[in-house]
Order: structure tokens, then sequence, then C-alpha cells
């Protein structure tokens, strides 16, 4: 019998990189890592999956390899933003579904993606991409204080930052642009976005296609960092809101060519007007899909992996709750010595997990970003303001434990 295979393209060390490969089970098909390192992944090794030691910059590297497998290709996608172009492009050469590659690369270019949204006459940001730290206080001069300095092409935060003076607004530009790409975490970097700062609540707008699965109401810790702390799902909006945030969302994508597979638009709300942040061509990250999942029922990961492989369905969701999260994040430089409270914040009712992601023993090195965090507490409950309070709870009862280490120092981001 021959086999039937499943290609994810690089993942995510947790999360949801683990669970594509189980819903391709789910599906009858056979799941397969390619990453030019997948010992990164521990889920392979602990789930038995397959996996192949792969350029995965290379489309055409990635096409050579799936010849190889033996056995018939159903399916090539990736559950990493990074390898999302990767991805596209050799499922359009298979013949098989994917988004459009130069719809990916646009939205992964902030400095493009911001130029394709302004053209279609769609509410963002005043902006400027700065290839040197003098060009972005340049900028900064011309859009106004204060402005938000960010990578232009990055995620979870990652090198963001609020900036309210020009020489703040120089630094951050050269912490970002002349970062080790393995300490930044992220893609070298040829520029810097520079950003009017919005005010308002942040939300995301998740969707299959163009189908609105739902928004999220989004939790930030204090600036000058945008690092989310909580998310809420679906967000207290009434009516009239929820509709013109979800149609700003579409209309977005639709400027974008971003008509197939999941997309997670950010947004701001100020002043009851919805302005874009950015557009990200993927799933939501931060756990946001299993909130949805918990809330409304829909398996927004299991709809994705099935649409890669010729076998979209429709979302439909089976029940009306809602889901929070809220993350342990670390407020220090140091050696994690423990954390305090789990079975405390197990117990408390509404709670459905509460997962570490870092062990005692490790050095924790503050980041500013989606890397500081230490764990998270998911709750879930008949409406918003029950779920919320659970996890809030189920945060406090958590005490992480950092001793200061001389030697572990400040990221270049610190």
């Amino acid at each position: 019998m021959s086999t039937d295979w499943f290609v994810l393209v690089e993942s995510n060390t947790t999360g949801s990189g683990r669970l594509f490969c189980a819903c391709a089970r789910r599906l009858g098909l056979r799941p397969v890592v390619f990453a030019r390192e997948p010992g990164r992944y521990p889920y392979v090794a602990t789930d038995g999956i397959d996996s192949r030691v792969v350029d995965t910059r290379s489309a055409d590297v990635v096409l050579d390899e799936c010849a190889q497998l033996g056995g018939r290709v159903a399916g090539v996608t990736s559950s990493s933003e990074y390898s999302m172009v990767t991805a596209s492009e050799a499922a359009r050469s298979l013949g098989l579904p994917h988004p459009d590659p130069e719809a990916v690369r646009r939205c992964r270019d902030k400095s493009i993606q911001r130029e394709r949204l302004r053209d279609a006459g769609l509410p963002g940001p005043l902006f400027a991409a700065a290839r040197t730290p003098s060009e972005a206080v340049a900028a900064a001069a011309r859009i106004g204080l204060p402005v938000v300095v960010k990578p232009v092409a990055g995620s979870g935060s990652i090198g963001t930052r609020l900036c309210r003076r020009s020489d703040e607004v120089g630094t951050a530009a050269s912490d970002v642009l002349d970062a080790d790409p393995v300490e930044l975490a992220l893609p070298p970097q040829y520029a810097v976005m520079v950003e009017e700062h919005l005010g308002g609540a942040e939300y995301s707008v998740e969707t299959i296609d163009e189908h609105v699965v739902g928004v999220t109401r989004k939790h930030l810790a204090p600036e000058p960092y945008f690092v989310e702390i909580g998310h809420d799902f679906p967000a207290s909006l009434n009516f009239a809101e929820f509709v013109e945030i979800s149609d700003t969302a579409v209309s977005a994508l639709r400027a974008l060519g971003l008509g197939w597979g999941p997309a997670h638009v950010e947004i701001r709300y100020p002043a009851g007007f919805p302005r874009i942040v950015e557009v990200n061509p993927r799933l939501a990250g931060g756990m946001i899909p299993q909130m949805v999942q918990e809330a409304c029922g829909i398996d927004m990961i299991f709809h994705v992996v099935a649409e890669a492989a010729g076998r979209a369905e429709a979302p439909q969701a089976t029940r009306a709750q809602a889901a929070s999260i809220r993350f342990l994040v670390a407020r220090a430089t140091g050696r994690l010595i423990e954390i305090r409270g789990v079975d405390e914040a197990r117990m408390i009712p509404g709670v459905i997990e509460v997962v570490l992601t870092r062990e005692p023993g490790q050095d924790v090195v503050l980041r500013h970003s989606f890397q500081d965090r230490l764990g998270h507490v998911l709750a879930a409950g008949e409406d918003g303001s029950v779920a919320a309070r659970a996890a809030d709870d189920g945060l406090l009862a958590l005490d992480a434990r950092i001793a200061p280490a001389s030697f572990v120092t400040e990221g270049a981001l610190g």
C-alpha cells in the first residue's frame, strides 16, 4: 500500500507544529517534517514523526526531497511564518492547494504590506522603512513622536519598541539592524519599520480563507514593549463593532491577495475606528487556535491541514462559550529556580490547563517579546467574564522565582 505523505516545512518548537502532525494523522496521512535541524522540534522524536534534514530555504530542494519520499504527497504547508513562502511555492509546483506565494511574500515584508494596504485605502498608521538609524530618526520626525520601531520582517513582538524621543528611535533601530540574527531569533533585517503609534484596545481577527472565525481581545504588558500577556476569545464587542473590525480584516486580506488559508489580522481600535496593525499569513500564535476550539468548537489547525490536503470544509461552530489565556512572563534576567502554585492553579474552577514552558535551572534572558513567557493558564467558561476571571486567578496562583546570575546578561534587545 502506498503512503500518502503530509509535508510540514519547518515547525514551531511548541504548540501548533505538533498539532499539525496530529491532525494529519487524523486524516490518515503520514506527516513528515522537513527541517534544517529536525532536532529543534522535540515532539518529532517524542511522537515518532518522520523527519528529513532539508535546506528549507529553497523550494526546489523541498521538491527534490518530496520526490524521494515514495508514495503520494497529499499536502505541503508550514506552521512557521518564516517558511510559508517556501511551502506555498512547493505546493504550487506539485499542483496541491496553497496560498499565493507572492501574497505571502508581500505580507512577510511589512514595508510592502503597508504600501499595499495604503494604496487600497485601508486604515493604518503613518509609516516609513529605514535602512539606517539616522533614516529612522528622520522618519520619526516626519511622522511625529511617539513612534513604534520594529523589524521589517518579524513576529512575536521581537525587537518591537515604543519610542518617545529621537535618541530612543536611533537606539531601537540600531538594536535591530546590528543584531546577530541568531541572537535576534529573526532573519537578517535590511530595514526597520518606523510607524505612528496607534492607541486603543488591540484585537486580532482569526480567519480561514475569507471566513471570519472570530475576534480575539489581546492584552499587552506595559509599554515601551508590546509583550502579549493574555488573550480573550471571543472579544467582548457589540455587533456593530464586530462587523466593522471583521470587515476591515477581510478587506485587508483581499487587498493583499490572501484569499486562501489562515490569517491573523491585528487591529487597534482607537476612538471607535479600526486601524490595521499588520496582517499575518498564518494561524495565530499564543495558543489562540486552542482557545477558539475551547470556545466555539472549531479546530482551526485541523481545518488548515485538511485544506492543504485538498479536503477543505467550512468551519462551523458547535458551541457558544468563551476562553481566556494568561501568560506567566519573566520579570527579570537570571536563573529560574522554581515555579510555585501549579497544583493550586489547576484546581481553580474553569482552568483547563496549566503548562510550564521553562524548567528549573534554565537561564532566563529578557527579550521583551513572547520569548519571555515561562508558561500559561488556559481557562474556559460560559461567558467571557467567567473565563477571564478563572485565567486571572490561575495566573495569580503562580509564582516564578528567578535568582540573579552574574553570568546571565540581558540580550541585545534588552
